[in-house]
């Protein structure tokens, strides 16, 4: 704490003289008392270690919803040069485009009250939760394959969604770099039978009602309004994105020595980003992406399909889907000139202000929608990026409220009895598959999502759009 410099408010510099090797400085969003959160584990010495990386055109940045992780903190994002700098699977992570989809439904809460038990009961028998649970639709060799290059489009063109909804996805739901045959037959065969699951730990769908708007203009662009119900679905690549990890660490910790790469950390295992290796490593993220904005394409056509069926109503638009953790080749301006750099996002979310060319037309006059998941029985939050973020964070934001607390520790904390007691007492009903995951997913095992996403509205990165309040939960 000592070392940290303030630069401004909810601002503080890591300097390079920190540890010996740090090449730039680090860089992080928090007010006082997230700032005390992230001193408690290693997320300092993880930002002064990504500082260490090769190719790194500025900071290394931490999110105020950071906390320690694999190599990287989740919470962190650096952006290197792509002829210089390296490509590191720990910057991305396990679950490669773990994500969230908002969807607006056009009921108020009064119309859903009296059906929230049936409505859970229908989605958690329709979406597969829990894990190593497995998705009604078994893919062949061939199908995984087109999963994996065209992603959400994929499942379009199969009836799970309309051409509308490819407009509300970042990257329009299919990354184009992405290439099946770097991904190994392992992961495919993990990917085969979970297409279309909610997973465990932390991902979730909630039924939630809007109740506070902060800004009148984005939240008609986005099409939300007071007492509106909406649904939140966070989840990501499954076992394939982790399988997808797991084999190109292994293939970058042989590529330390190849490429002379000295690291203070081997969970930091990376390639140069135009090497054989550093190439393969991004055609499959990308196709782990796309089978991730797949998967909650198809838990969207059965979200729709258990409203229309309760409801006679399964018109819930598509608000819009992000990525957060995920590498991409984005362009910034320095000075009079724009450069292009590798950007890591690991448990931070795409922020791109109101003009920006890849902003879907609906919104651009507004700003790109950034969906902030609180943690289960807290709020959640609907931001829109702002010009501060492509200045400072490469277009970046948090991505939740972020863990302050070991599931280990959580789990002893709170029975899975009282947790439902005290969530019901709030107001919300839950349908789990494990009373331990619930327990480790327990709100007060997360930071203050308030304080995370105040921070993030403060210094510019995104501002505040709408506070969402969940009252129906499914989880693994």
């Amino acid at each position: 704490m000592a070392q940290l410099e303030s630069t401004g408010r909810y601002r503080y510099r890591l300097p390079k003289n920190f540890r010996e090797g740090m090449k730039v400085d680090g860089k992080i969003y928090a007010n006082e008392i997230l700032l005390q959160a992230i001193t408690k584990d290693q997320t300092l010495d993880q930002i002064a270690n990504v500082a260490m990386l090769p190719g790194l055109v500025s900071e290394s940045i931490a999110m105020p919803d950071a906390h320690q992780g694999y190599g990287f903190c989740i919470g962190g994002v650096a952006a290197v040069d792509p002829d210089e700098g390296v490509v590191s699977a720990g910057g991305v992570g396990f679950d490669i485009n773990c994500g969230v989809r908002l969807l607006a439904t056009p009921f108020a809460v009064a119309d859903i009250k009296p059906h929230v038990d049936r409505l859970l009961d229908e989605l958690f028998k329709a979406i597969p939760c829990g894990t190593g649970k497995e998705g009604p639709r078994k893919l062949s060799g061939k199908e995984i394959n087109d999963v994996l290059e065209n992603g959400a489009h994929w499942a379009v063109k199969n009836s799970y969604g309309e051409d509308i909804d490819l407009n509300r996805i970042e990257e329009s739901g299919k990354i184009k770099s992405a290439d099946a045959s770097e991904v190994s037959d392992r992961a495919k065969q993990r990917g085969v039978k979970q297409l279309g699951t909610l997973g465990s730990g932390n991902h979730f769908l909630e039924i939630q009602v809007v109740d506070a708007i902060f800004d009148d203009e984005a939240a008609r662009a986005f099409g939300l309004h007071r007492e509106q119900i909406v649904v939140l679905i966070h989840t990501g690549s499954r076992g394939l994105g982790h399988q997808v990890c797991t084999d190109y660490l292994d293939l970058m910790q042989k590529g330390l020595k190849k490429y002379n790469i000295s690291l203070p950390d081997r969970q930091l295992a990376c390639v140069p980003v135009r090497s054989e290796e550093g190439s393969g490593y991004l055609k499959a993220m990308a196709a782990s992406a796309n089978f991730a904005f797949a998967n909650r394409q198809m838990i969207t056509h059965w979200t729709r399909d258990v409203f229309n069926r309760i409801l006679k109503n399964g018109n819930l638009r598509l608000v819009y889907d992000v990525a957060h953790n995920i590498a991409k080749f984005e362009k910034y301006k320095w000075g009079n000139r724009e450069r292009e750099v590798l950007v890591h996002r690991k448990g931070a979310t795409r922020a791109f202000p109101k003009g920006h060319p890849d902003v879907t037309d609906e919104y651009r006059s507004v700003g790109q929608p950034v969906l902030i998941p609180g943690s289960m029985g807290t709020s959640s939050y609907v931001l829109a990026g702002a010009e501060n973020a492509m200045s400072e964070s490469y277009g970046s934001t948090c991505h939740g409220a972020g863990r302050a607390m070991s599931r280990k520790k959580a789990s002893r904390d709170i029975t899975a009895s009282d947790l439902l007691k005290q969530l019901n007492q709030k107001g919300v009903k839950v349908r789990v598959a494990s009373m331990r995951g619930l327990t480790e997913e327990q709100p007060d095992a997360y930071k203050d999502v308030e304080s995370v996403v105040d921070v993030v509205h403060e210094v510019g990165l995104s501002r505040k759009v709408a506070r969402l309040v969940p009252i129906g939960v499914i989880k693994g």
